[in-house]
């Protein structure tokens, strides 16, 4: 019985319904996604690339951001090239396999940016707090580990989930209300007691959430008292600058995390959630390069050399 609804749900086929729904917006929301991927798409790799050419910025900081948007690249480009498509074509369909595999790489990056985001704050945290120490606590070994513990941590909780997503049954065609192969949707659509992964993935997305939020308010807490007894101006404005830039952006992708998946027996429409989803899979990817890099006076410096010297090739 049990090999037989295992073959049953290997040959399941699941129909991503997207924004199917809204005939009339297919175009102008194809062109706008489309924009969207192609600027997040050439600012987390042109930030890889600049970060990498030029000296001055190997440092723990922008090694940390080096990676921030090697994970926004990577779990954007597992949701937006799917999205764009099923937006322009009829047959939105996606095998079981092909569902679960999307299911694991995004996850796994998503999850790993999560814990990017508290390492960043931490490493803020040392920068402001304790500069003296700085390059020796936050050392090339240290930094190194705590970028594998991100990737590993990530590794871990999507295997768990997708553990648990294979032991769902389902059969036949189903229609996925969503985007991309969701977690709660595909849990809405399993034909078997669903409970256990449910509650999984309220467990794991609630510990990884409060574990890291409470690190990255810590660590702004003690920026904000340390900078408060600075006597200068400007040492204010740049730091509460940078600060407000930062939680901007963790904001944006906590909050729409929060709302999707640590609610218990949530009640949102399927429409709230995947808007909410757009945010945290399209739009954070591409504003991460610009709140976290690009008004960044090294970083724009790099940028005007290197056009400067494209211009002067030609």
């Amino acid at each position: 019985m049990f090999l037989k609804q295992r073959n049953l749900t290997s040959e399941a086929t699941f129909t991503l319904l997207g924004f199917s729904d809204y005939p009339e917006l297919q175009v102008p929301l194809f062109l706008e996604f489309l924009a969207i991927y192609t600027f997040s798409v050439v600012g987390n790799l042109g930030m890889i690339v600049i970060i990498r050419i030029n000296s001055k910025l190997h440092t723990s900081m922008y090694f940390f951001l080096s990676h921030l948007s090697f994970a926004d690249f990577c779990y954007s480009s597992i949701i937006a090239p799917k999205m764009l498509v099923n937006l322009i074509v009829q047959d939105r369909t996606i095998s079981f396999s092909g569902c679960m595999a999307q299911f694991f790489f995004f996850c796994t990056f998503v999850v790993t940016e999560l814990i990017l985001f508290a390492v960043m704050a931490y490493d803020r945290f040392v920068a402001v707090c304790n500069p003296l120490l700085y390059t020796v606590v936050m050392s090339q070994r240290l930094c190194a580990m705590l970028v594998f513990g991100s990737y590993a941590w990530g590794v871990a909780c999507s295997l768990t989930l997708t553990c648990s997503a294979l032991k769902l049954y389902f059969q036949g065609f189903n229609t996925i209300n969503h985007f991309f192969c969701e977690l709660s949707s595909l849990i809405s659509l399993s034909c078997s007691d669903s409970y256990l992964s449910q509650l999984l993935l309220f467990t794991v997305a609630t510990f990884n959430e409060i574990s890291t939020l409470f690190i990255i308010l810590s660590s702004y807490l003690f920026i904000i008292a340390t900078t408060l007894k600075m006597r200068s101006a400007s040492g204010h404005c740049k730091i509460f600058s940078t600060c407000a830039s930062h939680l901007t952006a963790i904001s944006i992708f906590h909050g729409t995390i929060l709302f999707l998946y640590c609610v218990p027996n949530s009640k949102n429409s399927r429409h709230t959630v995947k808007v909410a989803s757009v945010f945290y899979t399209v739009v954070i990817p591409m504003l991460n390069p610009l709140i976290y890099s690009l008004r960044n006076k090294d970083v724009k410096d790099t940028v005007n050399k290197l056009m400067h010297t494209k211009l002067l090739s030609y």
